[in-house]
């Protein structure tokens, strides 16, 4: 396996990392940045205030993309499985 190969795997990698986190990070940031408003707008300071609805958002994602975030790591899982006898005899 040479260098190039390795970088691949690894950009392979990162690409699915950012494709399965993307969906919980743009939700999760969307609520911040809603509550983040509406306590500025009421001057209510509480910090429950922030944490819950971002729990919840994390949730709902978890629970309607989560069948398709771990079918894509079991796919990228898989095939980098798949890959280790041609690496190796490389």
């Amino acid at each position: 396996m040479d260098v190039s190969q390795v970088f691949t795997l690894g950009q392979q990698g990162l690409m699915v990392l950012l494709k399965v986190s993307a969906p919980m990070l743009l939700v999760v940031l969307a609520v911040g940045i809603v509550v983040s408003i509406f306590q500025a707008v009421t001057q209510i300071n509480e910090a429950t205030l922030t944490f819950v609805p971002k729990l919840l958002a994390a949730v709902a994602v978890m629970a309607v993309a989560g069948p398709w975030m771990i079918m894509s790591l079991i796919d990228y899982l898989r095939a980098m499985l798949l890959a280790i006898p041609n690496a190796a005899a490389g």
